[in-house]
């Protein structure tokens, strides 16, 4: 086969077309070298789910800690919850801490 037989064929035409090799190198540059490729694109886009997420998370965080200190403005309640988490009493008071063994016996 010789070089021009080779050259007519229809594929090759195509292939070696100017446009065509600009338009593919175009391309493979958009999607891989630019600084807006796909490739930084998708980073970005699994990076603001992440935050999307976080951020839904924080809003429920910000609700219970709303209901929280609604709660809290009544004085039995202010007084439970601070005997309960940060083990406080009163001066007259003794405190017991009963902690329950939570592993399996063998």
């Amino acid at each position: 086969m010789t070089f021009n037989q080779f050259r007519n064929k229809p594929i090759i035409k195509i292939i070696t077309n100017r446009y065509i090799l600009i338009l593919v190198i175009f391309i493979v540059w958009m999607f891989f070298f630019d600084e807006n490729s796909y490739l930084n694109l998708r980073e970005f886009n699994k990076e603001i789910e992440k935050l999307n997420s976080e951020k839904e998370f924080y809003k429920g965080e910000i609700k219970n800690d709303k209901e929280l200190i609604k709660k809290l403005d009544d004085k039995e309640q202010l007084e439970k919850f601070a005997r309960e988490q940060y083990k406080m009493k009163k001066d007259n008071e003794e405190i017991y801490i009963i902690e329950y063994d939570t592993l399996p016996e063998k």
